[in-house]
């Protein structure tokens, strides 16, 4: 079988009762995908590392998919590179290869940070970071670092290409917004690190170790001296889609990042933010308690690297 041909590999008779999907073909370009996903019989989906929609599927948690199209052999999705404007992170680079990267931890370290905390080191290496957002989970933690750091999706469909703010890619939770039968997440725009500015972010998960945060938050931060000059908070689970803490954003612009600026980020975050009880995570008066807390020290942790020195002033 030549590995410059797609190559479909069906799985057992239609008779198998452990049969999840018909078809799994691998494609070599967005193109092919494209054509493949629009022409395979319903449902179609792409396919990368797979950590959450293959579990879904066989777990009964997802109906049964008819052709799964695997993209992590499409070079454009596994490029991470810096360009004058912006840093590139593809949407099939595996979140353990973003934690380490130097370019990913210097301009966006939120995203490395949270990419070291998204499961156990068998399954960072093989889920990415498209995978993380493309499941559209409200607390999916790359998404919501992505979201602080004003990060643009870029999107091919069979009509050519487009950059969508991130949060136009949610519909609800677990709905993402993109036709996943015409259209392919092929990565992230990250605004690069300017003097002055710097990102956070931290998670507190249940005692026993599963595998879902209770909250999370990331912050990206631009300071004037001793002044808040511009801020951007991302917490999750906050709602059903993922949005930005505009509220709380604002009780730190133009304000020193003080025991007054905090006060004012609770309370916004009291009056703007809906937290939900969860048998799963824990209740809404306690994420209202632990919200403040872990802003603080994420907001710190940003503002204290904002006067970091460059990757050049520190070689």
């Amino acid at each position: 079988m030549s590995p410059s041909k797609s190559a479909a590999v069906k799985r057992k008779e239609s008779t198998d009762p452990m049969r999840f999907w018909n078809n799994y073909v691998l494609v070599y370009s967005i193109e092919e995908a494209l054509h493949v996903l629009s022409s395979a019989p319903e449902p179609a989906l792409p396919v990368a590392g797979g950590t959450d929609l293959l579990l879904e599927i066989q777990q009964g948690e997802h109906e049964p998919v008819h052709t799964l199209v695997d993209i992590t052999h499409i070079p454009e999705l596994k490029r991470l590179e810096e360009s004058k404007e912006y840093l590139f992170i593809g949407a099939a680079v595996p979140v353990s290869q973003i934690a380490e990267s130097p370019l990913v931890r210097y301009h966006a370290l939120a995203v490395a940070e949270a990419c070291g905390q998204i499961g156990g080191p068998q399954v960072r290496n093989s889920a990415t970071l498209g995978g993380n957002v493309a499941h559209a989970l409200p607390a999916a933690d790359g998404m919501i670092a992505l979201l602080a750091l004003d990060a643009r999706a870029e999107v091919a469909s069979l009509e050519g290409r487009r950059l969508e703010p991130l949060e136009n890619l949610f519909k609800g939770p677990g709905q993402t917004a993109l036709d996943l039968r015409r259209e392919i997440l092929v990565g992230f725009h990250v605004p690069l690190r300017r003097p002055y500015q710097a990102s956070a972010f931290g998670r507190v998960m249940r005692p026993q170790g599963v595998a879902l945060p209770i909250l999370n938050t990331a912050v990206w931060i631009e300071r004037d001296e001793d002044i808040v000059k511009d801020i951007r908070i991302a917490i999750g689970p906050s709602g059903p889609v993922p949005r930005r803490a505009v509220a709380v954003e604002d009780a730190f612009k133009g304000r020193q990042c003080d025991e007054k600026a905090f006060a004012l980020a609770r309370q916004a975050i009291r009056e703007t933010i809906r937290f939900r009880s969860s048998p799963m995570r824990a209740s809404a008066e306690y994420r209202y308690h632990l919200s403040g807390v872990l802003l603080e020290e994420v907001v710190i942790k940003a503002w204290q690297r904002t006067l970091e020195p460059s990757v050049v002033e520190a070689v």
